[in-house]
């Protein structure tokens, strides 16, 4: 367990730039803290201390704001930023070098007691702030979840994904840098909103081109068709028709 904490502090200093030193990490950090409790309610919970385990993961809860159920098989050097709100249900599965800022849920969607009902977080998968993730499915490895995103399938692995439903943003990375900024890509991104109003602003420009020229060829028509105006000098109307 000492091992783990030494990794995990280690880690944060790596993530986290406003983190100066070891002890302000142990003593500052509520994802540390979380990480901690968690540890030691999933070695009661795996020792059919289930009661117990519960009972420490709830202090955990109380004093951190990150609720992690004591049966969530988590690996190494799990990165929590910031911490508050974070729920984790029971049979999720993390892997290591996952970060997971405030606010993240991996949440079930069925009832069905004893089975598989959260999600499987991959190695090294960044999910950004307020995003959900429900039910029994993978994120692959390094993919990657945009803040508030609510994710219902998997995300292969390496692919960005954001929205509500969440879905795949920009190209797939090779790979993603080893640090994302609450788990969305900052690079200039297409924006399919944008795109579609520059393609219709193209149409109308061409549009209005083509009338343009339309008027212009109208212009010059009724000009050969009516050579004189009425008065001195005009040909006669029936001489015009025949024009």
């Amino acid at each position: 367990m000492l091992k783990h904490l030494r990794d995990d502090i280690d880690n944060v200093l790596k993530l986290d730039p406003a983190a100066r030193s070891r002890l302000e990490v142990l003593l500052c950090y509520p994802g540390i803290h979380a990480v901690l409790f968690h540890r030691v309610a999933h070695w009661l919970w795996s020792h059919g201390r289930l009661l117990l385990a519960r009972f420490v993961s709830q202090l955990g809860r109380f004093f951190t704001g990150i609720e992690i159920h004591p049966a969530v098989r988590i690996g190494r050097r799990l990165f929590i930023d910031h911490g508050g709100g974070v729920v984790i249900g029971e049979t999720a599965i993390i892997g290591d070098d996952v970060t997971l800022y405030q606010g993240v849920t991996l949440g079930g969607t069925t009832l069905n007691r004893g089975a598989k009902r959260h999600p499987t977080v991959e190695d090294g998968v960044i999910i950004g702030a307020g995003a959900k993730i429900l039910g029994d499915f993978t994120l692959g490895r390094g993919a990657r979840v945009g803040a508030n995103a609510v994710v219902l399938h998997a995300v292969p692995a390496g692919v960005s994904v954001a929205g509500i439903p969440a879905k795949p943003i920009g190209a797939k990375a090779d790979p993603h840098p080893g640090f994302l900024p609450y788990g969305t890509p900052c690079e200039d991104l297409p924006d399919p909103i944008a795109r579609c109003v520059a393609s219709l602003m193209d149409e109308v420009a061409a549009l209005k081109t083509r009338q343009a020229e339309f008027e212009s060829k109208k212009q010059t028509t009724d000009a050969e068709v009516l050579p004189f105006a009425d008065g001195e000098g005009a040909a006669p109307r029936d001489q015009r028709r025949k024009v």
